[in-house]
């Protein structure tokens, strides 16, 4: 008779439920640490849910000791809980917030190889790269054939240059003017092209779009138009030529030391599973604490997967004000979801569920615990640029992409991305480390990842094992992965901190962020 610790967790004493470490087949019984036992009922997957203790219709079900929703149908001990007995209720709630001061940070003791920028309040990049920004998707083009002509050989002579990228969207053209997609366009453009990581720019406007070029910088010199240079190949040498130009400058910064206290993290999750808030999520908020706590800055992101959870940011505010600003926005989200009638616990996706997350409430739970322990400092509008040491939240949607295009354009210059289903999602304008929840995933998707937080599932196999354990093994060690070694050749980040250093506190000097 296998123990109950052995193949399951519970993560709070008072949840009425508990998480499958492997899959655990029907009729199979648990000795419990009470001495009695309990009988599966029903087969459980890996990382999905079951009762400990029969649970009633309309009782509140419990993870982390929050509540995850109510019970549709009466849940006997033993059975699988998910979506065919689980449902998030009424997601309206009381905003309560409390304002509480925030501890002054510690000298950075930890450093990383970057670039101050002189001319933009000392800002600390982690790339020097030029950019080529196309203004309207249809000189997107243009902007990334002009990109592509500086491969490494062509950079040979430029040894501080990261690469030459292009930044391209899907819009600008047909848009409203001034409306709210507008406006965001605008603002993560302008704010892009002001990005630490960014040594230099060219814009490249199509010439007759709604968003042209003057509406987004006030001074912009290295700029074209295409149907002004004279079409596609005019356009394209003409960029290149600026390029050339802006090379030697650009070269001429060099990586330095610099103070941990001048990293700014974005906290992104995608493809999450039942795993992401045990392992990855709160390993994530481990690090954001370290960083915080020497000076530096950490962003939140994906305002509807915060549902639920919003308590917990709301509970520990750095002032009135940034309690309402998170308030508003949230109203917004339930708002825009009346009125386009569509519900907030849709966001769940078919992978989400298929991997143990049954709603909106459990899923947010386990998203926020990226953010870590600190006071919230600041909430941003979508794209605005960062301005606040200590932890962020930035108002943008569930949604890859665009949120972690949000957190990038207000000036991340580093993004720590957990999974548990799998993601391929990377940026050209920042490193992107992906962090696995569970070895399986790991395993399978090994040449993407860059860490493994599932090894913490190894380490958890009783209650008190999870309490204090600051074991190093090797396998907790970051792993250089064919995309990482791409994207990151003669681009080290952190010579002398790595990504287990900060969950470790140790200090490794010739580590690096995969």
């Amino acid at each position: 008779m296998p123990h109950f610790y052995e193949i399951a967790l519970q993560l709070h004493p008072s949840d009425n439920i508990a998480i499958a470490k492997t899959e655990i087949a029907s009729d199979t019984i648990l000795q419990m640490s009470q001495g009695n036992a309990l009988t599966i009922r029903t087969r459980v997957p890996a990382g999905h849910k079951f009762a400990l203790h029969k649970i009633p219709i309309g009782a509140t079900v419990l993870r982390y000791g929050q509540p995850i929703g109510i019970a549709t149908r009466v849940m006997a001990p033993g059975d699988w809980v998910h979506t065919h007995n689980l449902a998030p209720g009424n997601l309206a709630t009381e905003h309560a917030y409390r304002v509480v001061e925030a501890s002054p940070p510690t000298p950075a003791r930890a450093s990383f190889w970057g670039y101050r920028r002189a001319d933009r309040s000392a800002r600390v990049g982690t790339r020097n790269y030029v950019a080529v920004i196309a203004t309207a998707n249809c000189a997107a083009n243009v902007a990334v054939h002009i990109a592509r002509a500086f491969d490494r050989k062509r950079l040979a002579d430029f040894p501080n240059v990261d690469g030459v990228i292009p930044i391209v969207h899907t819009s600008g053209c047909g848009i409203v003017a001034d409306g709210l997609a507008h406006q965001y366009l605008r603002r993560a453009l302008t704010n892009v092209a002001q990005h630490p990581n960014i040594g230099g720019a060219i814009l490249v406007g199509f010439g007759c779009e709604v968003n042209q070029i003057d509406l987004c910088y006030d001074v912009a010199p290295n700029q074209l138009i295409v149907q002004e240079q004279g079409g596609f190949q005019k356009s394209v040498q003409a960029g290149m030529r600026m390029i050339e130009a802006l090379l030697p400058r650009v070269n001429a910064c060099q990586r330095t030391a610099q103070p941990i206290s001048e990293l700014v993290v974005a906290l992104k999750c995608g493809g999450s599973d039942g795993w992401s808030g045990i392992t990855a999520n709160p390993l994530v908020g481990l690090v954001a604490d370290k960083i915080i706590g020497q000076g530096g800055t950490a962003v939140l992101g994906e305002t509807p997967e915060i549902f639920g959870a919003e308590q917990l940011l709301l509970q520990r505010v750095a002032s009135v004000a940034v309690a309402q600003k998170l308030i508003a926005r949230l109203e917004w989200w339930q708002e825009q979801a009346r009125v386009l009638n569509f519900s907030i616990d849709n966001n769940p996706s078919p992978g989400n569920k298929a991997g143990g997350l049954t709603t909106i409430l459990e899923k947010s739970l386990g998203a926020v615990a990226k953010g870590g322990s600190t006071p919230l400092m600041a909430v941003y509008e979508y794209a605005e640029k960062i301005a606040h040491r200590g932890l962020g939240f930035m108002d943008s949607p569930g949604y890859d992409p665009v949120s972690a295009t949000g957190l990038l354009a207000g000036g991340c210059t580093v993004m720590l991305f957990t999974t548990g289903r799998g993601s391929l999602y990377a940026s050209n304008l920042a490193p992107t480390l992906k962090i696995a929840s569970n070895n399986d995933l790991y395993a399978r998707m090994g040449d993407d990842m860059d860490f493994n937080a599932g090894k913490i599932l190894t380490v958890c196999r009783k209650p008190s094992s999870c309490r204090g354990n600051r074991e190093r093994s090797s396998s907790h060690a970051p792993r250089t992965t064919h995309r990482a070694r791409q994207a990151s050749q003669h681009q080290p980040l952190a010579r002398h901190c790595s990504f287990a250093d900060l969950v470790t506190a140790n200090r490794a000097d010739d580590a690096t962020f995969g």
